[in-house]
């Protein structure tokens, strides 16, 4: 005898859900049609969550069906009933803002020093050094952050190899990346790499205020800030809002860095800001063909600086083609063991022996 819709339904009738009811009862059995023995119907679902659920039902429907006597094949689609309900969205987390009042410097919980590393100028490699130590340091032991405060010109992101951007699942709080054993966070991660941030000086520091007090930075033992070249906003905010552990100041040899060093130096000491010891970066050049060394930007005018100041010198580090290759391809030199990270080995362990990390 042929197979009849009524001889399906009652087959279907005894697949239970989980609930102990069974599809025919729940009314879930949609469009059956039977065509020369070729089953086909439908199993239709509440919701798409409950759908999501019951293959294996639809599986256990199509072998019974399938079973049946004067069946040559079937067919069984699973579908809900109304639209797929869309995902829950986090909220969505705004960076730039005026600053918001407080009543004093503060320190993000759980971060023990802060270190601020400046320059006078631009181009001196201050964010290489910044990005380098930060690296040596976790190497060394030490649980580290860095910051990237450069709001215009920031370059942690491509220097650290970072390009996800951050999560945030309030809204406010925001949870920093994780590169070469450094928890990092920049403001090049939250916005268009493309685009130019065109902020006024009350946006930058309550972007700062934000990076400092609203990502969760967890344990650490010095957080590494990479300052913005010159003596801005950024820098002020820093000082006056922040529990600075103290300031780093890198420049090149020549006279014309130096100026600027001053200047900034000025700055730090107008803000009482500690000024911890100074690194003479660009040092030297070693040509990697015949091995001569070469004071491109003239040698020691950081160290002489440093003495004039009684500040400390914290080391000299040469002009290096394979340390500008590491920094654009996303891994900083100082993650491997060639000559070079050996240096910033060593710079990070003046650092430690001094108490600064």
């Amino acid at each position: 005898m042929p197979v009849t819709k009524e001889d399906v339904l009652a087959v279907l009738s005894k697949i239970t859900l989980p609930n102990g009811s069974d599809l025919v009862s729940n009314d879930m059995i949609r469009a059956v049609s039977i065509d020369a023995g070729q089953v086909r119907f439908i199993i239709e679902a509440p919701d798409a969550q409950v759908a999501s659920q019951m293959e294996p039902m639809r599986q256990a429907a199509e072998q019974a069906v399938a079973a049946m006597d004067g069946v040559t094949g079937t067919s069984v689609l699973l579908t809900a009933h109304g639209p797929t309900p869309k995902p829950e969205q986090p909220p969505s987390l705004k960076v730039g803002r005026h600053p918001e009042p407080q009543a004093g410097p503060t320190r993000p919980a759980g971060v023990d020093r802060i270190l601020a590393i400046g320059s006078g100028k631009g181009g001196v490699g201050k964010s290489t050094v910044s990005s380098n130590l930060a690296v040596a340091l976790a190497k060394a032991g030490r649980r580290v952050g860095l910051l990237d405060a450069d709001i215009y010109g920031p370059s942690q992101p491509r220097m650290m190899g970072v390009t996800k951007r951050p999560a945030s699942p309030d809204g406010k709080i925001i949870i920093p990346l994780q590169a070469h054993g450094v928890t990092m966070m920049s403001i090049g991660l939250m916005m268009d790499p493309n685009k130019a941030v065109v902020w006024r000086g009350p946006m930058l520091m309550g972007a700062l205020q934000q990076m400092l007090g609203q990502v969760q930075w967890g344990e650490l033992d010095v957080l590494i800030v990479d300052l913005p070249p010159g003596t801005g906003d950024v820098q002020l905010t820093l000082c006056q809002k922040t529990q600075l552990t103290g300031a780093v100041l890198v420049s090149t040899p020549q006279d014309v860095a130096l100026l600027d060093a001053r200047k900034a130096i000025d700055m730090f000491n107008t803000l009482n800001t500690p000024v911890l010891g100074l690194i003479e970066n660009m040092s030297t050049f070693h040509c990697p063909k015949c091995g001569h060394e070469s004071e491109i930007f003239g040698q020691g005018g950081v160290q002489a600086e440093a003495a004039k100041i009684g500040a400390p010198f914290l080391g000299a580090l040469p002009i290096d083609l394979d340390t500008r290759l590491a920094g654009d391809g996303g891994t900083p030199i100082a993650a491997g063991d060639s000559p070079m990270a050996q240096a910033y080995a060593a710079l990070a362990q003046r650092f430690i022996d001094g108490g600064m990390a």
